[in-house]
């Protein structure tokens, strides 16, 4: 994929937009996510390194040993090591969910690292709206800018200023097993009423028809952000959860939550996937024994490097429910994001960092198939994995990009919301009950 890619990328960001308004060798450690480490980032000191001494910048991430970026994350802190001798990133990984919680406790206390990963939208508006991210705009220089379009920032910009940088455009997609579905005599579907379809049969033959997790909530997420946009439309879910003169109500949002209840009640789902983590969940579709999965595109990388038959699985766009949407609307977009803290002691080396890193992240990543890339491609790309090239058309193709729900919303509505969704899945509220609890939640003014 050349730089059609990136060009066709960032003219879809750009719709995307009009239309809208989810380890280093350098020092790589898991961290305690419930307790974030002392970042020593006291007075801010003039750059430079005349001493000799060496210069450590810490970054967060949640790129852990697991993860399918973590790869890319150790290259591109070794590349950028080998490019800059006295200087060394110590890169510390997190857990997703809890690292949510740990970022936006690190960010009102201003106790970050140098530089840190974070999602871009309304997630991370509050973190600018601090003062304690540093604009990177200065720091763009040309050479930079020639690399990646404005558009791929479009949710890193704040105010008219660049405060985050990204290398990533992910987009959810169903995964599947080809070697199960042929062997039980089904399709991938392309509406609800077909996945439906193919659930019953395969539950019928014995065979569990999707992984998902319920312990870490933004898998559940994934599958009930899907099937709202596919039955309410790209235009609705933005305007609803940006408070943007949408709200949530009407027969469009109550039966997305009723078809998410439908999976649940005819056993669509893993057994035990309430004590399941996302990678244990994962790892069960890996190994055969679920036959789909709903998730970001990063998983085309993964089943490269933890299934025994990589070519046994396939991804279709995540089917339509109704008229409001098409199988060319994704979940998904340019929202994973390297922030720098305004309190580094290092602020022009950690922005260059930032930024040399994405650009390397957003390389690697894409040859590993974990990523689909938004830098230039200016590198050999002919043996990236067909799985992926095929998410990457999907991209190409795509008529709308809305941000996962918990990264669109701003962060002060993300956990009713995701509490509400773990209530309805574990069917302690009806679909009426969870999108009044939505109605009100996004009814709050917490500003």
């Amino acid at each position: 994929m050349k730089k059609k890619l990136v060009s066709l990328l960032a003219c879809i960001m750009v719709i995307a937009l009009v239309f809208a308004g989810c380890g280093g060798r350098g020092g790589d450690s898991n961290v305690d996510p419930t307790e974030a480490p002392d970042t020593n980032n006291e007075d801010p000191v003039d750059e430079g390194n005349s001493t000799g001494e060496e210069i450590e910048l810490v970054m967060w991430s949640i790129a852990t040993e697991s993860d399918a970026f973590h790869n890319a994350y150790t290259k591109a802190i070794a590349d950028f090591e080998a490019a800059n001798p006295g200087v060394k990133i110590k890169h510390e990984t997190f857990e997703n969910q809890s690292y949510k919680t740990t970022i936006a406790t690190s960010v009102t206390g201003n106790d970050l690292p140098d530089i840190f990963y974070t999602w871009g939208g309304g997630f991370s508006a509050p973190f600018v709206d601090s003062g304690n991210v540093l604009a990177l705009d200065e720091y763009f220089t040309d050479e930079y800018k020639s690399q990646i379009n404005d558009a791929a920032l479009t949710y890193q910009t704040y105010n008219g200023k660049v405060y985050g940088v990204t290398y990533t455009t992910p987009i959810s997609s169903l995964f599947y097993n080809k070697k199960i579905f042929e062997q039980n005599g089904v399709e991938a579907p392309t509406t609800f009423d077909e996945l439906v379809e193919v659930c019953q049969k395969l539950k019928a033959n014995g065979v569990t028809p999707i992984g998902i997790s319920a312990k870490d909530t933004w898998v559940l997420a994934m599958t009930h952000d899907n099937l709202v946009l596919k039955s309410v439309g790209h235009d609705k879910v933005v305007s609803t959860l940006t408070r943007s003169g949408g709200t949530y109500e009407g027969s469009d949002f109550v039966q997305a939550s009723a078809n998410f209840r439908k999976l649940v009640e005819i056993g669509a789902f893993v057994d035990g996937a309430a004590g399941m983590t996302n990678d244990e969940a994962s790892a069960e579709f890996y190994a055969g024994r679920v036959a789909m999965f709903v998730t970001g595109s990063w998983m085309a990388g993964s089943i490269q490097q933890d299934a025994e038959n990589p070519e046994d699985f396939d991804a279709v766009p995540y089917p339509v429910a109704g008229s409001n949407a098409a199988g060319t609307d994704f979940m998904g977009g340019a929202a994973d994001t390297l922030m720098v803290s305004k309190s580094s002691k290092h602020p022009e080396l950690a922005a260059k960092a930032a930024i040399e890193m994405a650009r390397s992240i957003s390389k690697y990543s894409y040859l590993d198939g974990a990523g689909l890339p938004v830098w230039e491609v200016n590198y050999d790309d002919s043996n990236v994995n067909p799985l992926t090239r095929k998410l990457a058309s999907f991209v190409e193709g795509a008529t709308s990009f809305t941000l996962w729900f918990d990264t669109l919303m701003e962060p002060e509505y993300k956990d009713t919301y995701l509490n509400l969704l773990e209530q309805l899945y574990f069917g302690q509220i009806t679909p009426e009950d969870f999108v009044n609890g939505m109605k009100e939640n996004l009814g709050k003014d917490v500003n």
